[in-house]
């Protein structure tokens, strides 16, 4: 296979990872790079035509319940737990000055 991983990718992925390698470091780095490329190549030989496209490996079904009516609240009860209020409204400590 031909050299895909070039010294100038190496810097530049250095550079975006922000990684200060040393040679040793970078050969080792270019040489497991070269070695993933690889294997995705082997994966890009198998046969996916019977495969059906899916965005996730289980069945994914609708999750959120559905939007029922229910009894409103009563204002003054819910005030009543309240530690301070006014006007009908939770009061609470000033926020921005």
């Amino acid at each position: 296979m031909a050299e895909r991983i070039t010294d100038e990718t190496m810097e530049y992925v250095e550079i975006l990872a922000k990684l200060e390698l040393t040679k040793e470091e970078r050969a080792q780095a270019k040489a497991d790079m070269s070695r993933m490329l690889d294997y995705i190549d082997q994966l890009n030989e198998l046969d996916t035509s019977s495969v059906e496209p899916m965005t996730h490996i289980f069945p994914v079904n609708n999750v959120f319940r559905e939007d029922e009516e229910k009894d409103e609240w009563n204002r003054d009860e819910i005030l009543e737990n309240a530690p301070k209020q006014k006007d009908g409204f939770f009061q609470v400590p000033k926020t921005v000055e």
